[in-house]
């Protein structure tokens, strides 16, 4: 199995909070989607099976019209084998998602959105610099359905400052009561060269304390598992036959192919970067130069990698993966500190895979680097 990843860089204004890569600069959309549809045909051999999963990200692809993204769509079609139930996202933003425009969008073939509603509250949804209101991201969610989609994900964000418990809460009971299939939550974290940046270094924001951003996200775990959503990633929830299955690819080691500006690939062996510059990508594909860097990754480096993502998941490290490809026993490397953390309720080891509770995920990132090689 194999997946594609398709970078449209370009919003209609910027959040205040995010350091992806996109422009506001519009004017050159129809000349970058036939550029990244360029991109797809020359690369038509990077992987070498079927495509599973396709996913528009960004950025906000739900900004591009239905002729533009049909354009790459049938890009991928015409050089790829695409499996007949392949599951195909889109990133969409609430303003984007009027009537005509779902059912366009599930017309194309596209069978999942990821919807951005980040909160209701409209104070932190002006101060985020978002272009939606909560208004609008329920009609997003309605008009959706109404074309026919049966696989939504909706997105949250905790630890906004000055947004007490109750209105987490309030966000939570908003977001399930919609009923949608899967939920993404993200907690506010302040990015380099981002005005949410300037206002830190101005002291015009505080960051919400690390106790209080845990305690909303424990309290979100509970409060969603009993709204019938299964936690099967540190940020991601689910019913039952809805998880992403273009995300367990990537923390599963899945090779996948990424076009356009900004975007990643990889194909088991090494991991490629297109640049992250709008120009500098359109120049290059317009003249056939090179617009990546490539990185070999040593044996070391893609266990240490599959550590880190499989912690990331509900199931776990499988302690088989570095026993086969090291011939170390990191249960027994790491006794010390398997037993601390597992004394800590932080981890447990069951039939083969250490896997992470709840307020392990909050140290993920820590705990897979105490067991890197």
């Amino acid at each position: 199995m194999a997946g594609i990843y398709i970078h449209i860089p370009f919003c209609r204004q910027a959040c205040h909070y995010c350091d992806f890569h996109f422009s506001t600069n519009l004017k050159t959309q129809n000349e970058m989607v036939e550029a990244i549809a360029q991109e797809i045909i020359d690369r038509k051999e990077y992987l070498g099976e079927s495509i599973q999963t396709i996913y528009f990200g960004g950025g906000t692809p739900s900004i591009l019209s239905s002729a533009q993204l049909m354009l790459l769509l049938d890009a991928v079609r015409e050089n790829h084998t695409i499996d007949s139930d392949a599951e195909i996202t889109l990133e969409a933003n609430p303003e984007d998602l009027i009537h005509s425009k779902t059912v366009e969008l599930f017309e194309l073939g596209i069978n999942r959105l990821s919807i951005g509603i980040q909160t209701f509250n409209e104070s932190k949804l002006m101060w985020m610099n978002r272009v939606h209101n909560s208004n609008e991201s329920i009609n997003a969610f309605e008009n959706a359905r109404t074309a026919g989609f049966q696989n939504i994900s909706l997105d949250l964000i905790y630890a906004i400052p000055d947004h007490s418990n109750e209105r987490w809460e309030a966000d939570l009971k908003a977001i399930t009561d919609l009923d949608p299939e899967h939920i993404s939550l993200y907690g506010l974290t302040i990015e380099d060269k981002t005005v949410f940046h300037k206002w830190e270094q101005q002291k015009k924001l505080v960051q919400v304390p690390e106790d209080e951003a845990a305690g909303q996200y424990l309290f979100a775990i509970d409060f969603l598992k009993s709204r019938g959503y299964v936690q099967y990633e540190v940020s991601n929830f689910g019913k039952e036959g809805f998880h992403s299955r273009h995300n367990n690819a990537y923390w599963s080691g899945v090779p996948y192919l990424g076009v356009g500006p900004g975007a990643h690939s990889f194909d088991g062996q090494s991991r490629r970067f297109n640049v992250r510059n709008n120009s500098k990508y359109l120049k290059a594909i317009h003249d056939s130069n090179s617009y990546h860097k490539t990185e070999l990754l040593s044996r070391i480096q893609r266990i240490n990698e599959q550590i880190l993502t499989q912690l990331r998941t509900a199931k776990g490290l499988n302690l088989s993966v570095p026993q086969n490809a090291m011939g170390v026993n990191l249960e027994e490397l790491h006794a010390d500190f398997i037993l601390e953390i597992s004394e800590r309720q932080l981890a447990e080891i069951k039939n083969g895979f250490l896997s992470l509770k709840p307020k392990g995920f909050l140290v993920a990132d820590e705990i897979a680097l105490r067991l890197f090689f």
